[in-house]
């Protein structure tokens, strides 16, 4: 007799067969049994305080473990996951979202069962969209493959995906797991072949070629490969905001985050003056192009993604972004003399002017002579991210952030999946008050498991991004005492800083304080910005204004 598994405990088994320690999610009465055996694994559950929290959270996982896994309860915990999986979508975080829901026989039995919306078959429906694969587990025969397919199809493109657990299917009998099979899409080799040759020639005939790296190398584990062809080449680099910390910012050879009209003017010209640019994984979205105040010639670009090639106008399919990058790294592209980034400009020692109100720039002046090796950045949207475009990330793959998608409350419970997921690392959080009031109670969860970020809520009393877009006193919001939060959760410790004296006491404290997460509220003039945030503000103003 066949051995047999269920089909709940199949998807456990494939879950830590592909790598997984921990589940992100809040239990509810259609998954309470998945739960059970959640519970009963080698993964360890993290409950949040809700379910936006913990699809955050998940995201932030995936994005420096490679994979998560996110549980919820039927439609009501589920399409309160759907903004941070679209999120995770759009910038390719993956991430296995397990929703239970009513059991079959129930169906037929009482059709309005609690938390339904239209049909049974609605937040399937709705997670088709955000999601590069999903299936329903109402057939025990057929829930092994799906599960198998839906796990490979989350790997291979690198985002999220959706299954759909009966209650009534969770110990259902079905085949039992046979051995894991880990095949990745493999490159159609001619057009590899030809792909190679004709960027290899492109390459060698240009006299000031650049490397513009992005988000796919750090979502496919192509960071070593990258500094190997950047050693190889000669190549200067330069990352896209969403690629920050794909490389060291202190190799030699790094320009600078390319931003458009956005960012330095000296890593503009590099890019924008080369003869050769050779963009590797990057979304080329509009903020990554400095809300479109980039030129780049696209007649003098090599863009290679996951899904094409492009040689000047000529594309090519069924090429991988794995498959082309190695393949350049044995290419006739050089070696050439190695292009030295032109030296910045150094940077003044800060000193602190006690007295004087904290500042956007000098907040962020002080902070890049703060970090060290073991800290991981972690940014909401805004000026928390702007501000910190230019801070100097030393290892890789070490600023996390939502640069794309731009959703605000990313932050707070990215920290706490960054914290789980890579335990050396300890988050430096920034966060505007806005963001923090939609997700900041996700600290209670980072005080409930232990962990130590220092968390920096940038308080100007409203949304600034906005302000600086189109103003109006729907972009002002209450002044919390955030640096009280401490009292209310029984744990962690906070303060204030409205001077740089202040910050300055502050983040000798924070650095000491290990034992729990540490809360300073920064308190800003409600006008104060980066240089960045200005510029951006001008550009989409105008365009709101129209």
């Amino acid at each position: 007799m066949a051995e047999l598994a269920t089909v709940g405990s199949y998807l456990v088994q494939r879950l830590e067969e592909a790598g997984l320690k921990h589940v992100f999610g809040i239990p509810g009465d259609y998954v309470l049994r998945f739960y059970d055996l959640l519970e009963a694994s080698s993964m360890k559950v993290v409950g949040t305080c809700s379910e936006q929290g913990a699809a955050f959270a998940a995201d932030a996982y995936a994005r420096v473990n490679g994979l998560s896994a996110l549980c919820v309860t039927y439609c009501v915990g589920g399409l309160n996951t759907v903004n941070a999986v679209a999120e995770a979508y759009a910038e390719k975080s993956p991430v296995v979202v397990i929703s239970g829901a009513p059991g079959l026989r129930e169906r037929v039995r009482s059709p309005l069962l609690h938390h339904r919306v239209r049909d049974f078959n609605t937040q399937r429906l709705i997670f088709e969209q955000v999601t590069v694969a999903s299936a329903a587990l109402e057939n025990p025969d057929h829930a092994p493959e799906q599960i198998d397919a839906t796990i490979a199809a989350c790997l291979r493109a690198k985002r999220p995906v959706y299954l759909e657990l009966p209650r009534d299917m969770v110990d259902r009998p079905c085949a039992a797991p046979g051995p894991l099979v880990r095949e990745g899409p493999h490159s159609e080799p001619e057009a590899l072949r030809e792909a190679l040759a004709e960027a290899a020639a492109m390459l060698r005939a240009a006299k000031r070629p650049v490397i513009l790296a992005g988000v796919e190398l750090h979502r496919f584990g192509l960071q070593e490969t990258l500094v190997h062809l950047v050693a190889r080449s000669g190549y200067p680099v330069a990352a896209t905001l969403l690629g920050k910390s794909v490389i060291s910012e202190i190799h030699p050879q790094y320009l600078g985050i390319y931003e458009g009209g956005m960012g330095r003017d000296d890593v503009r010209r590099a890019v924008e003056g080369a003869d050769a640019v050779l963009i590797l994984g990057a979304f080329l979205t509009d903020i990554d192009l400095g809300i479109f105040t980039a030129h780049l010639d696209m007649s003098r670009t090599i863009h290679a993604t996951s899904e094409r090639i492009a040689i000047r106008h000529h594309h090519f399919e069924g090429v991988t972004l794995h498959d082309f990058l190695h393949g350049l790294l044995r290419a006739p592209i050089g070696p050439r003399r190695r292009i030295v980034a032109a030296a910045r400009r150094p940077r003044k020692p800060f000193r602190v002017q006690r007295k004087r109100p904290i500042t956007v720039r000098r907040f962020f002046a002080r902070l890049n002579e703060f970090l060290e090796d073991n800290f991981a950045v972690v940014c909401d949207p805004g000026d928390s991210l702007f501000g910190a475009a230019d801070l100097t990330i030393h290892r890789r793959t070490e600023f996390v952030s939502p640069a794309y998608y731009t959703s605000m409350g990313f932050a707070v419970p990215a920290a706490l999946g960054v914290q789980i997921g890579k335990p050396r690392l300890r988050p430096i959080v920034l966060v505007g008050d806005g963001a923090f009031q939609m997700t900041g109670q996700e600290l209670s969860t980072i005080a409930r498991f232990g962990l130590n970020p220092i968390v920096f809520v940038l308080n100007n009393k409203g949304y600034t991004t906005e302000r600086f877009i189109h103003d109006g006193a729907y972009n002002d919001i209450p002044n919390w005492a955030y640096h009280e939060m401490p009292k209310l959760l029984g744990a962690g410790w906070g303060c204030e800083a409205h001077t740089e004296g202040e910050l300055e006491t502050a983040l000798a404290q924070a650095r000491e304080n290990t034992a729990c997460f540490s809360l300073i509220n920064v308190h800003l003039d409600p006008y104060d910005r980066s240089e960045a945030l200005e510029r951006l503000g001008r550009s989409l103003g105008r365009q709101v204004s129209r």
